[in-house]
């Protein structure tokens, strides 16, 4: 069985076991959530209000910042070059189940 879930602006496809890097959460490592599921999918395949009393359970791993990606801007003839870096945080999260 595996589910459809949204975190950060984001869509994920997780089932039992994944783990997984979203975007930063406001939880501490070992804390668990409860996700609400957009589609479950497996023998049937459920979506919309069949969805509304499942849950995907969640722990989280840990936090961090995922490698640096450099951004370069360059305009010709104007002698202007610009070079920043960024580092974007991610949050680890585990998939411990899928309950309904």
């Amino acid at each position: 069985m595996f589910a459809i879930i949204q975190t950060g602006g984001k869509q994920y496809r997780v089932q039992e076991g994944d783990v997984l890097r979203v975007e930063n959460l406001k939880a501490d490592a070992g804390d668990k959530m409860d996700l609400k599921p957009l589609f479950v999918g497996g023998d049937n395949a459920l979506f919309g209000d069949a969805v509304s009393n499942f849950t995907v359970q969640a722990e989280v791993m840990a936090h961090g910042r995922g490698d640096k990606i450099y951004v370069r801007k360059y305009k010709s003839g104007v002698q202007y070059r610009k070079r920043t870096g960024h580092r974007q945080g991610f949050t680890a999260i585990k998939i411990l189940g899928i309950k309904g």
